[in-house]
């Protein structure tokens, strides 16, 4: 049984300027794949060895697999589409899949619009694709597809999608070991700090609901591994691979607070050389105040705060129950521990104005982070959010679904004019830091990687590739007319994706009775980006929501 894994090319200008990210889903796949036993396994990232469409067919022509496998988020559909129909084009006789969450729930849609792909897996991939493949390996495909958990397909005799029930979460995620050496390592750079970048996982899930987010949606439940074989994970990167810096995947680490501990604790004690970032929340940077000196001793430099919006309207719409207060108050505690401190606002709805995206500025002067992001809302097809905008949401070319294209034309302005105006605010508050901040920082560590990040900004800058800029035509204020992005207009509709069958509403009605109970008894729980304490150790320790 040989299985081929790719990765498609796809690029937006966004988070890749900082260098390139290993597909850390290719390795997790590989390596439960290899546990049950199917050895042949190879993988061709697309995206970092940027192979156009002719390249990827002479590559799959040398190859004979027996399953084709790619993975999508929602900017990058398209291109996986694509991927497995050349795929399908050069091995006709080849099982095509296609994993990740946009086709998790958007499996109606890509499976009209792909016909070529034979199987979509839903959720939680590994355990999914170690059945899928016993089943080929077995002889049993396709008389017996409608078995497996966790997949959809087109019945052409009865002319209809099937999607079978859902399969359970794996339960202990310590029984998950990736193949990390099935990535070409050499090709995986972090830029601010020239050395190799790896994405491990030490959670999965999330156990709030943001109205904008669908990743509570996508894994299920809130599932941590142990901290020291996370570490183990970790150390083995540094030594086999020599990563020198590692992002940590989950959503909010910090979210299990114990178990955050034990962490960096344990990667204090074997002093690993390595130094990491994690997204999370301010609320947590505010509990753990007297702890931020161990995370910086065990390695964390770059905390990215999900502050999220300028007016308080804006948080209370996206369930951040978080204040303005609260956001400055987080990034100075970082700043005084000697870690990065990034803060994040979301721009781009309809309320949006000239004068919104001039407050964010304000904000980020007065809170001053060392690093301030602007990017564009994206209403996830699948989340809450695009359903409660309606028909607010107007272009439905997912290729531009990637945080840096205007998707929600605002009320008050073109969306020529909200790029011009963002863009105005990157060049004066990365302007003043250039000169009035980085080359000032006393922490020697900390100053060499606020230099290296200026560093990528400004490659990315002169290659035209930051925001997406070079593509869309834009050079500054003055070409904002000509402003040209690109939107696919014959993408007109969206099948608003069927979950009843993955239990989501079921889910979220559970998990927001438990937020609720929480909060009546004890008043600790809050949504995203809210959050007084850890979550009780005895809704995660065992698996549970």
């Amino acid at each position: 049984m040989r299985v081929l894994l790719l990765h498609p090319n796809y690029h937006s200008g966004g988070a890749e300027i900082a260098g390139n990210w290993p597909p850390a889903w290719a390795a997790y796949l590989a390596g439960a794949l290899k546990q049950a036993g199917f050895t042949d396994v190879t993988f061709i990232d697309a995206m970092t060895n940027n192979l156009s469409d002719d390249q990827v067919r002479a590559v799959l022509a040398a190859e004979k697999p027996d399953l084709i496998g790619a993975t999508a988020i929602t900017p990058s559909i398209y291109k996986a589409e694509r991927l497995l129909e050349i795929a399908k084009e050069v091995h006709p006789g080849a099982v095509t899949v296609l994993g990740g969450i946009h086709a998790t729930f958007m499996y109606q849609q890509v499976l009209t619009e792909a016909p070529w792909i034979d199987v979509i897996v839903r959720g939680e991939g590994e355990a999914i694709l170690v059945n899928l493949c016993r089943t080929i390996a077995e002889g049993r495909w396709p008389t017996d597809r409608a078995t497996i958990n966790g997949i959809a397909f087109t019945d052409r005799e009865a002319g209809k999608i099937v999607a079978t029930p859902s399969e359970a979460p794996i339960a202990d995620l310590d029984t998950i070991n990736p193949d990390w050496a099935i990535l070409e390592w050499p090709k995986y750079q972090y830029i601010p700090m020239g050395v190799r970048v790896a994405i491990p996982n030490m959670a999965r899930g999330c156990p709030f609901t943001c109205s904008f987010c669908s990743q509570w949606k996508f894994w299920r439940n809130y599932r941590v591994r142990d901290p020291i074989k996370v570490v183990d994970e970790i150390e083995t990167l540094v030594r086999d691979h020599q990563v020198g810096f590692f992002i940590l995947a989950d959503e909010e680490p910090t979210i299990h607070r114990k178990k955050f501990v034990e962490f960096c604790e344990e990667l204090e004690r074997r002093k690993l050389p390595v130094l990491w970032g994690i997204n999370t929340r301010v609320t947590d940077i505010l509990r753990d105040e007297a702890l931020l000196p161990l995370y910086r001793r065990a390695g964390l430099i770059h905390v990215s705060l999900g502050t999220e919006a300028a007016a308080q309207l804006k948080l209370e719409r996206f369930n951040k129950e978080t204040t303005i207060a609260q956001n400055k108050k987080a990034i100075d505690l970082l700043r005084r521990n000697g870690i990065v401190a990034e803060a994040q606002f979301i721009v781009g709805l309809e309320n949006e104005t000239a004068e919104t995206l001039e407050e964010t500025y304000r904000m980020a002067l007065d809170w001053n982070p060392d690093m301030a992001n602007w990017a564009m809302y994206t209403p996830w097809p699948f989340s809450d959010l695009f359903k409660e905008l309606g028909d607010k949401v107007e272009i439905y070319d997912f290729e531009k679904y990637n945080f840096v294209t205007p998707i929600i034309k605002p009320e008050a302005m073109e969306r020529s004019e909200l790029l011009d105006r963002v863009m105005n605010n990157y060049r004066r508050f990365y302007l003043r830091k250039t000169f009035l901040h980085y080359p000032w920082i006393r922490d020697k560590t900390k100053r060499r990687y606020m230099l290296g990040c200026l560093k990528a900004f400004m490659k990315s800058g002169f290659e035209r590739k930051f925001y997406d800029l070079g593509r869309v035509d834009y050079w500054g204020p003055q070409s904002k007319g000509k402003v040209d992005f690109k939107f696919d207009r014959n993408r007109v509709t969206v099948a608003l994706p069927e979950d009843d069958d993955w239990e989501a509403a079921a889910d979220k009605a559970r998990k927001a009775r438990k937020r609720k109970a929480a909060r009546d008894e004890t008043s600790v729980a809050m949504a995203c980006g809210g959050g007084k304490e850890q979550l009780a150790e005895d809704h995660v320790a065992h698996g549970h929501d």
